[in-house]
Order: C-alpha cells, then structure tokens, then sequence
C-alpha cells in the first residue's frame, strides 16, 4: 500500500490537493503514474460552482431521469476529470507493459491502479506528443461523435466515414473552447468545404484561424445575417448545413439556430446548467422546420453501435492529432501548470480571474 495525491473539492468555491492510499498491484491489473492531466473548463468547474445538477438532483440511469430526491453526489468531491495520460510503471497483467504510456479518465491524480476488465486505457503510439494524449480516451471521441451524429443526420446508419457530415459541407461551429476548437478541426481534416467559428474572445478566434477556419465576433457583426450573406444555397435557402454548438449558454443555442439554412440541423455537444429562456422555438426553429440533436459521448446514433464504439472514436481522435498535432499544440493548450498548483488554477478559472483554452497539470 501507498499514497498518491488527488485533487479535491470538499465545497462549492474550494479545491484543495489532499491524499489517498494506492493500493498494491495485484494479479491482472497496472499501476500508472500521471504525466499529464486536462482540466475541462465545462463539467469540472460546474462542481466547484456548485452548478452541476448531480449535486441538486437525484439521477436514474435506469429511467434517464433527473428526479427530486437525495443528490447524486455530494462533497467532497475526489478524483475530478477525464484526460489523464500516465506511463504504466508495474503491470501485473499481459494487457499491457510497463513503459506504456496509455491515455485514461482516473481524475487528477497522481498515481492510479487500474483494472483493465472495467477501465478503459488507450495505449498511445510513439510519434504521438504525450500532451496531446490527454484527448484521447474521453475529449477527443466526444467531438469525434458530434461529426458522427452529423453523418447520421445526412445518411442515417449507412454512414460509413466521419466525415460523411461534413465533407464538402458548410459548416458553423458556436463556441470556440477545447470542444468547438476540436470539432473545427476534425471537420476541416474531414474536407468541409468552409468552416466559420463564432466566438467572441479574440484568443478564442486566433486559435480557430490558425486550425485554418474563418471566425466572426458575434459582438462586432451580425453573424446570421453574414453567414446567410455569404452561404447561399437557393431561392430562400441560405446558411450553414450544419452546426455545432459548443457553448454551454442558451444564447449560444439559440444563436446555432439562426446561423442554419433551412431544415438544417444543430448538433449540440454543450452542456447547460442555467434555463435557456433565450432559445426562442416559435421563430427560426418553428419557421425553418430545423433540427437539434444533442451527441454525448454515452450514445453514439443509434444503430452505429455495431460499427462505433469509444475505441474507434479514440483511434480516429488519434489520426487527428497526427495529422494536425502541431498546431492543435500550439494553440489549444495555452497553460501547463503543476499539479499542486490545480486548487488555486481551477478556482481562479471559475472566477473568471484567468483564461486557458486548454489548461493541462504535470505531476
């Protein structure tokens, strides 16, 4: 038995390194110790903001329901996050080696034993940068899914290819963090014909320029009117194909919607803690018979199942980051802190006293 240290939020507004015991290795599983570990902006600050419906309702994921009742989870909260990756340092099982550097979702810590009959690892190739691997096992298919549900969309289960959404396409992306960044760039890999990104932070906007899309600041122009100007189809038939909202505002939905070109289809990977008084059904999306499908990484479209799962979701997050590594480097991860520095970076985030794009701790 050892220990290890794990992030903690024992409160709402509190986060705190705290440590726990690692057991032994024993028969049929590995030891990992972290190299790099993602911080998700969205879900992870949604606990230390006290905002995450888990903490206020009770959830049955037999019934798919949100239901009054004792909260789902509680404080303290240990063991956060889904982009681990680590180098396997004992191995007690033929699944994999020690040396193996694998990309996981074990939370922020710094030392985890696992199980490889009920978690899952990705072990990463060698001409893959480390960092990048923080994307592969949870981030990087939740996009990749998004692309999935917009082939669904357009050919139903006889898609074959991701990009089958979007190749030759024109595409909208709201939201330019990880998630909208991610999709920008599965979509151009995947030969959209054009993509525009709507944000409204200039950081935000440079990134997605240099991924090599177009950008508009919803605060400086009228982003329907130019998307709409600028992507004609046919008589009253102008816009996006499709796109994919990636903000977790409801003004952000709402704004996906006007952006679409008749019968068009959001493809929605935000996740809301607020109401969304500002999606207004009785206009564009009443009027322009659209579409919302929201792709969460539990679902891939149905009847995909028997030729997508996580595992091909992660290889093909893996051919992204080959082909467009560099530059998904250089502009997405804008902060690399040490691990004992997370309280203080997690809660400085959810105050909004600090920006990152993607944050990433180094044990």
């Amino acid at each position: 038995m050892g220990e290890g240290r794990v992030l903690s939020i024992p409160a709402a507004g509190r986060a705190e390194i705290v440590t726990e015991a690692v057991p032994d290795v024993a028969d049929g599983r590995f030891r990992v110790e972290t190299l790099f570990s993602g911080i998700s902006a969205g879900t992870e600050l949604t606990y230390l903001k006290g905002t995450n419906p888990y903490l206020r309702t009770s959830w049955d994921g037999g019934l798919g329901l949100f239901t009054d009742g004792e909260p789902a989870i509680e404080y303290p909260i240990t063991g956060i996050g889904y982009m681990q990756v680590g180098r396997v340092t004992e191995s007690r099982t033929a699944a994999v080696s020690e040396g193996a550097v694998v990309a996981m979702t074990y939370g922020h810590r710094t030392v985890h034993v696992a199980d490889p009959m009920t978690e899952r690892f990705v072990e990463l190739p060698g001409d893959i940068d480390p960092m990048l691997g923080i994307w592969v096992a949870h981030m990087g298919p939740i996009c990749a899914n998004g692309l999935l549900h917009a082939a669904h969309d357009v050919y139903g289960p006889a898609a074959g290819q991701l990009g089958d959404g979007v190749r030759g396409r024109r595409v909208a992306v709201t939201g330019a963090g990880v998630v909208g960044l991610l999709v920008t760039a599965f979509a151009l890999e995947h030969g959209a014909a054009e993509v525009i990104v709507v944000d409204g932070t200039p950081s935000r906007r440079r990134a997605a320029e240099a991924l090599g899309a177009r950008t508009l600041d919803p605060e400086e122009v009228d982003a329907p009117l130019t998307v709409k100007q600028r992507w004609r189809h046919g008589p009253g038939d102008r816009g996006a194909d499709v796109v994919f909202q990636c903000r977790g505002r409801p003004g952000a939905l709402a704004l996906a919607l006007r952006l679409l070109r008749p019968q068009g289809t959001v493809i929605d990977l935000a996740f809301y803690t607020d109401g969304a008084e500002q999606v207004r059904l009785g206009e564009e999306f009443h009027h322009n018979g659209l579409g919302i499908r929201c792709a969460q990484i539990g679902r891939v479209p149905r009847g995909m199942a028997h030729l997508w799962d996580r595992e091909r979701l992660s290889a093909e997050t893996i051919g992204l980051l080959r082909a467009r590594g560099s530059a998904l480097r250089e502009h997405l991860i804008t902060e690399v802190a040490a691990f004992d520095d997370a309280p203080a970076l997690l809660v400085e985030l959810a105050e909004r006293r600090r920006h990152a794009v993607q944050a990433v701790l180094g044990a």
